[in-house]
């Protein structure tokens, strides 16, 4: 199939030559080609332009012409940081939260992450498959054009590597870049285990088994107060590594007790939450960014919104100059969607990100804090035409603006409308 869209009021991210990734002050920079056309061949992008040194055309043949007045195009969003497989919700849990409970009250009574873990241990890995599969084409509905997928409801080996090969099969049947990430220590199960001796099993059974498989990308930990502290997600990187498995950590979304300058020296990824933050946390991520061997810090601002909880300080990072990326976190507990439009909505509207900033953050350094970089994040000759056309906007300010309104008029994964 050929296409040629025409008048696109702005061509977002559109690059000759990409980058792999924005730093902070960078970020305002991401590229708009005004009043451009966007020409696509066989899910592919094979060129673009403005409108002004448009070259015409001269084979008609299977061609479809689609005039894009008042819309921009933008790269389908990357949403680095999920757990879409998952067995229930826990609207139950949500009512509690409205009739005066905390977070961190629910889970303590067994709730939360554990009430994850009883649902998904007594479901079959079919219907597992059949559910997160629907979710994702929701997700890909919306806009979301390469994601990660953590595992971590399991609680136990066997329920651990259930939902890693869910992941799995989900890479064989979706075009679109897929990351699967191992949250080994996610929370303590029930019965007699701490915090350390679950860190132990994981790192002594679990983890050389999902690397023997070659069921996932990264590993990931809960570095929280209450869950698991610096000591055992040392433990836990450290034996990672060794296997050559990256992570990719939950860290500082209650508390700052050094586990991000930690995540850092282990050369994760990307930390993800940070909504408290302190001096040294953005001092270590500076001092990564600055060496060119970045760890991304990665705001969950759909968490923040959900449990009323603060947002993550963008700005002070990106002051920084540290690369930022935007990810849904979605999960069935504390940040149940999976639009990653509402993301960059409450980024600009809540964390006061500048529109192109915050849409770097959500496509071209989302990408990079899944390393698909090659594949996702940004419009470029030669990549797969996955692209998201607006509705009619004065500017891209009416992204959240109109907070009310649905941004995204038509999503193509592969050149073809969803």
């Amino acid at each position: 199939m050929r296409m040629l869209w025409k008048n696109i009021k702005g061509l977002v991210g559109v690059y000759d030559t990409p980058p792999l990734y924005l730093k902070g002050g960078e970020m305002r920079s991401l590229p708009v080609l005004e009043q451009a056309w966007l020409a696509i061949e066989d899910g592919v992008v094979v060129d673009f332009g403005s409108m002004e040194e448009f070259p015409g055309i001269t084979d008609w043949s299977g061609l479809e012409v689609m005039d894009c007045e008042g819309k921009y195009v933008l790269p389908a969003w990357c949403d680095s940081h999920t757990h879409l497989v998952f067995a229930a919700s826990r609207s139950g849990e949500f009512l509690s939260r409205l009739e005066g409970k905390s977070y961190q009250e629910i889970a303590a009574e067994g709730g939360g992450i554990l009430n994850s873990a009883r649902a998904l241990q007594s479901m079959s890995e079919l219907d597992l498959l059949a559910d997160a599969r629907n979710r994702l084409m929701q997700a890909m509905r919306t806009g979301t054009g390469s994601i990660e997928i953590k595992s971590g409801y399991g609680l136990t080996t066997e329920a651990e590597l259930k939902m890693l090969r869910v992941i799995d099969a989900l890479k064989s049947e979706f075009s679109i870049p897929i990351k699967a990430t191992f949250l080994a220590c996610h929370a303590v199960p029930e019965g007699d285990w701490t915090a350390a001796s679950w860190t132990a099993r994981m790192v002594e059974d679990a983890l050389p088994a999902v690397a023997k498989e070659g069921l996932a990308d990264y590993v990931d930990a809960f570095c929280e107060k209450g869950y698991f502290g610096l000591a055992e997600t040392q433990s836990l990187l450290e034996a990672s590594l060794l296997l050559g498995l990256k992570a990719k950590v939950h860290v500082n979304q209650f508390n700052a007790f050094g586990g991000v300058k930690l995540c850092v020296d282990a050369k994760a990824v990307s930390v993800d939450h940070l909504e408290e933050l302190e001096a040294e946390d953005i001092d270590a991520l500076k001092k990564a960014a600055a060496s060119g061997h970045p760890t991304f810090a990665t705001a969950l601002p759909g968490c923040s919104y959900f449990l009323g909880i603060p947002y993550t300080p963008v700005l002070e990072l990106m002051k920084a100059d540290v690369p930022v990326a935007l990810a849904t976190d979605f999960n069935p507990g504390s940040a149940p969607s999976s639009n990653m439009s509402r993301v960059v909505q409450l980024a600009i509207l809540k964390m006061k990100m500048h529109p192109l900033e915050a849409i770097a953050a959500a496509t071209i350094n989302g990408a990079a804090a899944m390393e698909c970089s090659e594949q996702a994040g940004v419009i470029a000759r030669g990549r797969a035409a996955n692209v998201l056309l607006t509705r009619p906007m004065n500017g891209l300010e009416d992204l959240a603006y109109g907070f009310g309104e649905e941004p995204v008029e038509k999503v193509f994964i592969d050149g073809e409308s969803l």
